[in-house]
């Protein structure tokens, strides 16, 4: 252990425990010590110092504990003259330097500190407004970082975390030599999908501002998010690897070596110091330390290399001036190369020949009106994606081609239809896999900087920014994607690709005509399959990662918990991959056909689940409900006085009748347990015969969030006509009328809910 990173990471722990002391009983003095603590829609209180200490702290009146605590944890800064490996005392200062960030972000959020506001910052994707300090909404142009990630989000990226395309998180701190090189460190990392955290400056200045200046887009749905200015705000990075842990995990408050445990093999994310290093940052880097995550600095200091005890403890020196190469941008990227050898970050890349940046990171992108060149498909024009198996004699492996005019006589922000036909052949393709690859479209072309797609099916939505068409972006580049993407993802099915581009009026039509016959057949054949025409059920175990006592048990009746795998999608996974996460599972003997039990369901969940859960119910809350991970759509719960079942979704932040918000009732069913009366599902369930039909079906839903009301209206309303009651849609409650169970029974009451008069529930 370095003498120097050791005096420094102490120095810099003592002196910011010592002004967390003063902040909170400062606070304490001017707030009161009943003044709430929170961060905004979490569900794990102040996750740090809960995961280190088990503290739940809701007021301000708790910090003074935390901050003792932190205290016990210090030691004064070596002799220069002593030489001790001092790793436990330099990361004990790391995790005392970390319990003083949050108490201090805690503080800031009692005084409307925080989020911080940042003049000229305009995020996207977030799911928070913060007001000024009158209570309104800013109109001076001002913005305001992110704060901590919600809980929302951080289960809507479990999915990617779980399956890959999102292998870990980079933190970074400070200020990128120059504009040039910050660029290039975030688009290098967004090829890679890797999420991106931003906090800290260099002398006032840091990394967020020089981002702003060169205008890319900062917000949830570009994977880039700002924390804040000053080295403190980096805590919510840390606060996010901690509830990775507690949400995905399982873990509970206070088990510190397991949480810590579970983020140094399970969570592949690392620190980037850019710019000086003081003593603050050495503290917080030894705090990071702790979690199993190196830091890697952009200038001289010393390191910490890997030992036979210090396997994942490093700290790596690359002064920028000595990287290789001509530009700011060439150094940054090789920078970047080394950080993920340093974590061992394993990121699958498919070289996508085309002249923008690609990587799943640009899926949230917008191309909005000013940026606009030309748009198929929206409100002006129409567009359709069209997938199909063919003889292998009707491809020619690798042929894209433009039928019709470009868009070089368009006005800027014009118009046009464009018709997208991919036809596929293979020895293991197969009919039911047409739907389940014609998907994939949206996630592949969003792949792309500065082209937005929406939509699928015959009511798609593509956009090509200025930018993108500066840089020789065209049309056919659309094909280019798609024939490496699904060479790439699906080579286990897919031996051969063309791609036909239809701009041409009479083409375009014709094979729209085809498209909407296809679509249709799909619907009948999909709508036909039920749970008995099938031999067998398909496992999905993509969350063990995170929640190693989970299994999805994914039916044609009942689909992946997480939304994104259907029977059918497990079924070309299978394919794709024998020994992957979806394995067939035979149903074997039936042991209960009402609560959908089977031998063979029982005995794989036995096997996967560490012998953990006995039991899997595919039709029941109630009775051994299936276990749930954390990067469920929505939460059903039992809500007994109104005798019926709430659906809230992860979209949806309000308190409901249950008394919690979605992210506090996901703290309690996730984790891979098994909870009677409430479960994690995907939304589309609620549209299966078999949702919940143990219990009743869709009858018992009392209340739902107005979120999968309003944008599942027309398919709920159709479950609503099959069940025999075609105006049940309007006598469920949600948000709008409802979040208390005194109001809801007299909500169903007025509207005469048919749950009111069923059997007990319990």
């Amino acid at each position: 252990m370095s003498r120097y990173i050791a005096r420094a990471a102490i120095r810099g722990a003592n002196m910011i425990v010592g002004e967390a002391e003063q902040m909170v009983t400062s606070a304490v003095e001017d707030l009161g010590a009943d003044t709430p603590v929170a961060f905004t829609n979490t569900a794990y209180y102040l996750p740090v110092i809960l995961g280190f200490t088990g503290k739940e702290v809701t007021t301000l009146g708790q910090l003074p504990e935390v901050v003792d605590h932190a205290k016990k944890l210090l030691v004064d800064a070596p002799a220069k003259s002593l030489w001790l490996p001092y790793l436990g005392e330099t990361l004990d200062a790391g995790a005392a330097t970390l319990l003083a960030f949050e108490a201090m972000e805690g503080v800031r959020f009692a005084r409307g500190q925080q989020p911080e506001p940042i003049q000229g910052l305009n995020l996207t994707g977030t799911s928070f407004t913060s007001p000024d300090s009158n209570g309104g909404a800013r109109g001076d142009g001002g913005g305001f970082a992110n704060g901590p990630i919600d809980d929302i989000q951080l289960r809507a990226w479990g999915i990617q975390l779980v399956d890959g395309r999102m292998p870990g998180f980079a933190a970074i701190v400070g200020a990128a030599r120059s504009n040039e090189a910050a660029v290039s460190i975030v688009r290098e990392l967004q090829k890679r999908n890797i999420l991106v955290f931003l906090s800290g400056n260099v002398n006032g200045r840091s990394i967020i501002h020089q981002l702003m200046e060169e205008g890319v887009e900062m917000g949830y749905d570009t994977y880039i998010v700002p924390f804040g200015t000053d080295t403190i705000s980096a805590i919510y990075a840390l606060g996010f690897a901690t509830r990775s842990a507690l949400t995905f995990g399982g873990m509970t408050g206070g088990a510190v070596r397991d949480i810590l445990l579970y983020n140094k093999y399970r969570v592949f994310a690392f620190v980037l110091a850019l710019g000086e290093v003081d003593d603050l940052k050495y503290a917080a880097a030894a705090g990071a330390i702790n979690y199993g995550f190196p830091v890697i600095a952009d200038t001289l200091i010393p390191q910490i290399l890997p030992t036979g005890v210090t396997t994942y403890e490093h700290v790596v020196s690359m002064p920028f001036d000595d990287i290789e190469g001509a530009t700011d941008a060439e150094k940054a990227r090789r920078m970047i190369q080394r950080c993920m050898e340093v974590r061992g970050v394993k990121v699958k890349i498919t070289d996508v020949p085309i002249p923008v940046p690609y990587g799943s990171a640009f899926e949230g992108e917008r191309v909005r009106k000013a940026d606009l060149r030309v748009e198929f498909g929206g409100s002006k024009a129409h567009a359709f994606e069209y997938l199909r198996m063919v003889d292998t004699d009707q491809v020619e492996d690798g042929r894209i081609t433009v039928v019709g005019p470009d868009f070089a006589d368009l006005p800027e922000g014009g118009a046009m239809n464009l018709g997208i036909v991919i036809e596929v052949a293979g020895r293991k393709m197969q009919e039911d896999f047409e739907p389940v690859l014609e998907r994939q479209v949206h996630y592949f072309v969003n792949g792309a900087s500065g082209i937005q797609h929406v939509g699928q099916r015959d009511i798609t939505w593509v956009r090509f920014s200025k930018g993108a068409v500066d840089k020789g972006f065209s049309i056919k580049n659309i094909g280019d994607i798609l024939y490496a993407r699904y060479h790439g993802e699906f080579g286990a099915i897919v031996d051969k690709v063309q791609v036909t581009l239809y701009t041409d009026p009479a083409e375009f039509e014709k094979w729209l005509g085809r498209a909407r016959d296809a679509y249709q057949q799909r619907n009948v054949r999909l709508a036909d399959m039920v749970d008995e025409s099938v031999e067998e059920f398909y496992s999905c175990t993509l969350c063990q990662s995170f929640a190693p006592n989970h299994v999805c048990v994914v039916s044609p009746e009942r689909l992946g918990l997480c939304g994104a795998y259907n029977w059918l999608d497990c079924k070309a996974s299978y394919q794709i991959n024998p020994t992957g996460p979806n394995q067939p599972i035979p149903k074997g003997i039936p042991l209960d056909k009402d609560l959908g039990i089977w031998q063979g369901s029982n005995a794989f969940a036995y096997q996967n689940t560490h012998q953990t859960v006995e039991r899997v119910s595919l039709y029941s809350i109630m009775q051994d409900p299936m276990t749930a991970c954390g990067c469920f759509e929505c939460i059903a719960i039992i809500i007994p006085e109104a005798n019926g079942v709430m659906v809230v979704s992860r979209e949806d932040p309000s308190m409901t009748p249950a008394g919690m918000t979605f992210s506090t009732l996901a703290g309690v069913c996730g984790g891979g347990i098994q909870t009677p009366g409430m479960m994690g599902m995907g939304k589309y369930y609620l549209l299966s015969k078999k949702f919940i039909s143990a219990e009743g079906g869709l009858k018992r839903v009392v209340w739902m969030s107005s979120f999968l009301k309003d944008t599942m209206a027309e398919d709920l309303k159709a479950v609503c006509e099959r069940e025999g009651d075609p105006e049940l849609l309007d006598k469920i409650a949600d948000e709008r009328y409802v979040t208390t169970v005194d109001e809801l029974l007299p909500f169903l009451e007025e509207h005469g809910h048919p749950a009111l008069a069923m059997e007990s529930i319990l």
